[in-house]
This record gives C-alpha cells, structure tokens and sequence, in this order.
C-alpha cells in the first residue's frame, strides 16, 4: 500500500493534499503534477512511502528540475512509484549502456539456458545501490540537515513514521496528518 502526499510552501505556511499517483508514468509527470499543486514559485514537496519498506522526498522549485531523495533505492526500485523516482541520472548510469547489456528478451547476453527459470533479471536490478540515494540536502533549508535524513533511512530505522519525522522537522507534522 503506497501513500502520497504534496505540500506545498505558501506565503501562510504549509497545505497539504494527499494525491493520487494512478496517472503518473515519469518524473516529468510527477513534477507537473507537483507545479499544478503551486500558486507560482512556492516550493512544492511530494511525499511518496510504502508501507515501511521505502519513502521518497521530491522537491519541486518553480521551474528547476526537481530534487530526490529515496531512502533505500533497491527496494524502491521493484515498486512502480519508485521506479518513477530513479532515473537513470539519479542512478549514474548511461541507458545506452543498458541497451547493450540487456537483450530484447529481457536476459543479459549470454546462453539464456544459464539463467533461472523463474528470475529474469531487469536491467534495473544490477545498477541500482542499496540503501540512501539522492539529494539527501533537500530539505536541508527548512530544519532538517542531511544526518537526520540520513539517520531515517538507516538499517532499522523506517518504521513507517519517517514522513511524519520529516513534516514534523519541517514544522507541517499537523496538515501532513491531516491527509493521512
């Protein structure tokens, strides 16, 4: 079960909004998304978590590419909405590189005959880090620094309250628990 939220920054504080990601294929999308959830430049974040296994940070700033952070980018990545966040930029990683590892078929080149039956590796899974990746400074001008971002994604300690962590650090714990 996936929850998703934006909160935008206005002149009267934080607004909060829980949203439907169902429509949203890309990053563009979900950065479009987030602007339309803006009165013009106001900074716009969008929360994304799955049930204690991962939560990513967007940030959205008028017109400036977005800004992500995930907490731990191998389990995002075997989830559609994570999948949204990692781009290929973010994971460092050339897609004409891919093209060439991975055949049309889905398996790396090579004897497909070597491969299990029942796995058929993606041409994710071996380029994507386990644990933090991204931006982890994000949030770092509204009164969360890095370590404490850091420190929520750690081996242990997502329970499942990192996104009210945040907004509570943030000072928006109250209209993040408002959509909940």
């Amino acid at each position: 079960m996936y929850f998703a939220a934006l909160l935008a920054r206005t002149e009267d504080g934080w607004e909060a909004r829980e949203t439907d990601l169902d429509d949203v294929e890309t990053l563009a999308d979900l950065t479009d998304l987030a602007r339309a959830a803006s009165a013009g430049e106001d900074t716009v974040l969008v929360f994304i978590e799955q049930e204690d296994a991962w939560f990513g940070v967007v940030r959205v700033d008028g017109e400036e590419d977005p800004r992500i952070y995930v907490s731990d980018a191998a389990t995002a990545a075997r989830s559609s909405y994570g999948e949204i966040l990692l781009t290929d930029e973010m994971l460092g990683r050339d897609p004409e590189d891919l093209d060439e590892i991975v055949d049309l078929d889905g398996t790396e080149e090579g004897d497909a005959d070597d491969l299990d039956d029942d796995v058929v590796p993606g041409p994710t899974e071996a380029h994507v880090p386990v644990g933090p990746l991204g931006d982890a400074e994000l949030l770092s001008d509204f009164g969360m620094s890095d370590k404490e971002l850091l420190a929520l994604s750690g081996d242990g300690a997502l329970t499942g309250e990192a996104l009210g962590e945040i907004a509570d650090s943030l000072g928006c714990a109250d209209v993040l628990e408002a959509v909940r």
